[in-house]
């Protein structure tokens, strides 16, 4: 059983589904929160040094997961696009971005 799968039992043990773009809120909400670990830890970015705490990580990944599993996306096939996207992006142009 994978990460995806363990996050889908978990909505359905709990009743917890909630459609897309709630998960979406949910998961912008958590990634504020590593921005705010990272502000915190070095100063508003004065300093090296960054701190991210880890279930704040964790609770980022859960609102990804539950996401990928609300819209029926295979997560790891997304991420698994992503990489070969990167890739190709720098193979053609020497950075991973997308240049925009």
């Amino acid at each position: 059983m994978d990460d995806q799968d363990l996050v889908a039992d978990f909505l359905d043990d709990n009743d917890l589904h909630a459609p897309p773009a709630n998960r979406v809120l949910d998961l912008a909400s958590e990634v504020g929160e590593l921005a705010k670990n990272v502000n915190e830890s070095t100063d508003y970015g004065a300093s090296d040094g960054a701190v991210v705490e880890r279930d704040e990580l964790g609770d980022a990944l859960f609102c990804l997961l539950a996401l990928a599993d609300e819209l029926d996306y295979d997560a790891g096939a997304a991420l698994n696009e992503a990489l070969a996207k990167y890739a190709d992006r720098i193979e053609e142009t020497g950075g991973a971005g997308s240049g925009e």
